[in-house]
């Protein structure tokens, strides 16, 4: 059976920097969790960041540049946390290596798993295109990342990664 990895956020977990969740609300999510398929991940407490943490946003670009050094990932106090990012980053990459997961869900905007937008590093509220640090890694290594939105192609992807 093909494991999905879902962030803890979705699930319900309050694991977000506010101590709060996005929950997704899916047929398809909760038939994955009956069926023992989901694999719950959060990069950033993976990696020892607290609950509550200060929000953070990356900084000169997307979650690509920030695996390449050339963007950082900086808190609305000013911290630098990038190290923690792509440690997480690390840790939900040997995740998925340990249960062979091909197929992510990760919650869209985050710093981390956002797979199609960001906020703009600037605090403002922006958002840009571009992904978050777990999801450049994973999509980097074949894995295929879709937002809580896109669940059900997510399905379709997992039904031709089991084939």
């Amino acid at each position: 059976m093909q494991k999905v990895l879902v962030s803890a956020c979705l699930l319900g977990s309050r694991v977000r920097y506010d101590a709060g969740s996005l929950t997704a609300s899916s047929e398809i999510l909760d038939r994955w969790i009956g069926e023992g398929r989901v694999v719950s991940v959060c990069p950033e407490v993976m990696a020892g960041m607290s609950i509550p943490r200060p929000a953070a946003e990356i900084a000169g670009g997307d979650g690509t540049r920030v695996l390449a050094g050339r963007a950082r990932v900086i808190e609305e106090t000013g911290g630098e946390v990038t190290e923690a990012f792509r440690a997480g980053a690390e840790m939900a990459l040997a995740l998925c290596r340990r249960h062979a997961i091909r197929v992510a869900v990760l919650a869209e905007k985050s710093p981390s798993c956002g797979s199609r937008e960001i906020y703009a590093g600037d605090f403002s509220g922006r958002r840009l295109p571009g992904m978050g640090v777990t999801t450049a890694l994973l999509t980097a290594q074949g894995i295929a990342v879709f937002s809580q939105h896109e669940i059900a192609a997510a399905q379709r992807a997992l039904s031709l990664a089991a084939s």
